[in-house]
C-alpha cells in the first residue's frame, strides 16, 4: 500500500524504549509501539543463592508466546551432581505442578577429544507428571561452569489447547561441552500464569530474562 497523505496531526514519534515507529491504526501517520514479532523484555530475575526464581507476573494473554532466557545459572559453592528443573502453575504461583510430558537429547564432546556423540536422554523426560522436569545436564560447581540457554512457551493463556514449549541449553561441565534440546507440553486446558526454576536440591546463581513475544 502506498502510503499518499500523512497527517501531521496524527504524526506521534515521541522517543520510547523499545519501540519502534510503526503505522497507527489509521494508517495516515506515525507513531512509536511494538511491531509483530517483537521481544519485550517484561521482567529480569537475578538469584544469589536462591532456592528458587519465580515468574508469577506478566505471564498472560498479552503475547502469544514468552521467552525465558537463562544466563550463567550454576549451583552454589560446595554442589555437584545438581539438575536444572523447571515447573509451572495455575494459580499464580500459589503451587507448582501442572502434568506434562516432554522429550530430550543431547550432543557432547569432551575438552579432550576422547569422547563425543549425539543421544536420546531419557533420564530427562517425564511421561504425564506434576514433577518438576530437567532442563539442562548435571552441573556442577566448578568456578567458571555453568549452563545458559532458554524455553519459549506458547500461548499459556489459552482456555482451549495444552501448551508447547522447547528449550536449549548449552553448558560446560567440569572438562566437558553438552549441548542439549528439550521439548514438550503441559497437559492443560486452563491458563498458565506462573513459572518456577530451581535445581533439584540445593540453591543456585544466575540470572533468568522474561520477554513477550509479539
Amino acid at each position: 500500500m502506498a502510503l499518499s497523505k500523512v497527517d501531521f496531526n496524527n504524526i506521534n514519534v515521541t522517543p520510547a524504549a523499545s519501540k519502534a515507529l510503526k503505522f497507527n491504526s489509521a494508517a495516515d501517520g506515525f507513531e512509536t509501539g511494538d511491531l509483530g514479532g517483537s521481544m519485550v523484555l517484561l521482567s529480569t530475575v537475578t538469584s544469589s543463592n536462591s532456592a528458587t526464581t519465580s515468574f508469577t507476573s506478566s505471564l498472560n494473554s498479552t503475547y502469544s508466546s514468552y521467552l525465558f532466557v537463562y544466563i550463567n545459572f550454576q549451583p552454589v559453592s560446595g554442589s555437584n551432581d545438581k539438575r536444572f528443573t523447571l515447573q509451572a502453575s495455575t494459580n499464580g504461583g500459589s503451587s507448582y505442578g501442572v502434568t506434562a510430558t516432554t522429550t530430550a537429547f543431547r550432543s557432547y564432546h569432551d575438552e579432550n577429544d576422547g569422547s563425543a556423540g549425539l543421544e536420546y536422554v531419557a533420564s530427562h523426560d517425564i511421561a504425564q507428571s506434576t514433577d518438576f522436569f530437567q532442563l539442562s545436564d548435571i552441573l556442577i560447581d566448578d568456578g567458571d561452569c555453568h549452563v545458559s540457554g532458554h524455553l519459549q512457551l506458547f500461548n499459556p493463556s489459552s482456555t482451549t489447547f495444552v501448551k508447547h514449549f522447547i528449550g536449549r541449553f548449552q553448558g560446560s561441565n567440569d572438562d566437558e561441552c553438552i549441548s542439549g534440546f528439550g521439548a514438550g507440553y503441559f497437559n492443560t486446558t486452563s491458563a498458565i500464569n506462573a513459572i518456577q526454576f530451581k535445581l533439584d536440591s540445593g540453591n543456585h546463581n544466575g540470572t533468568i530474562k522474561m520477554y513477550g513475544i509479539l
